[in-house]
């Protein structure tokens, strides 16, 4: 069975045909940088693009970097904020032949690493964090979305946990994986403190480099990099679609 998905992220926005018996892209994704500044009608320009460029008219799963419900962005940290407000569904669906599923980026990868990858088959309490221009949590119980957590804003020393700990705050401030390491431990110690989760994983472009940083970490919760790595949103895009997962 085929599905198909289009991951909206800060920088660029990246589409695929999925397998979604094996969780897998077929073929090459397609990837188009994100428009700058980032407004919902050039982004969404942007994502029928994609789907247009595979030619596809079935259901098409798309995330979005923020809280999301009913197809309505609430959220934009690091979108422009003309996006709070704006039906993403319905002006995604306008301009691509299929119906459209969107939801939050991090949710997605989540949903794919619990369907796919590392997370598939845990039980109890699972939280999925994707390190990127911010950072993105999902969190499982049972195997159950637990929609748009936004954990990547908890406040950890006094301001947001992702303005130090983010993969972008790293390139930022040009940051050696061991210093980072340090911050992200911070991060999760305050994470810990209130969730108590059973496993956590991390994704997004750090997770490939997982073996330079994962080891250094002190939490007392098991951590383990993604498997789908940046593939993660779109193969859980497609599937949130074909199983209507989603806000």
């Amino acid at each position: 069975m085929q599905g198909f998905g289009v991951d909206v992220g800060g920088s660029g926005i990246k589409g695929c045909l999925v397998d979604l018996d094996r969780g897998e892209l077929v073929g090459e994704r397609v990837r188009i940088p994100t428009p700058q500044p980032a407004l919902p009608d050039a982004v969404c320009d942007v994502v029928a693009d994609v789907v247009g460029q595979f030619g596809y008219d079935g259901r098409v799963g798309v995330t979005y970097p923020g809280v999301m419900k009913s197809g309505v962005a609430y959220t934009a940290a690091n979108m422009d904020p003309s996006w709070i407000g704006t039906d993403m569904a319905a002006a995604v669906e306008s301009r691509v032949p299929g119906t459209v599923q969107t939801l939050n980026d991090a949710d997605a990868a989540g949903l794919a690493e619990m369907a796919y990858g590392a997370g598939k088959g845990q039980r109890g309490l699972v939280l999925m964090l994707t390190f990127g221009t911010g950072i993105g949590s999902a969190l499982f119980i049972d195997g159950q979305l637990v929609p748009n957590t936004e954990f990547g804003h908890i406040e950890v020393d006094g301001k947001d946990g992702e303005k130090a700990a983010s993969a972008a705050a790293r390139e930022r401030e040009d940051l050696s994986y061991p210093d980072w390491a340090k911050r992200v431990d911070r991060y999760l110690d305050t994470l810990e403190r209130g969730l108590w989760p059973d496993l956590i994983v991390v994704g997004g472009g750090v997770s490939k480099k997982a073996h330079k940083w994962v080891p250094l970490l002190s939490t007392r919760t098991p951590v383990v990099p993604a498997q789908l790595l940046n593939d993660a949103g779109i193969v859980g895009a497609a599937l949130a679609a074909e199983r209507r997962i989603g806000q």
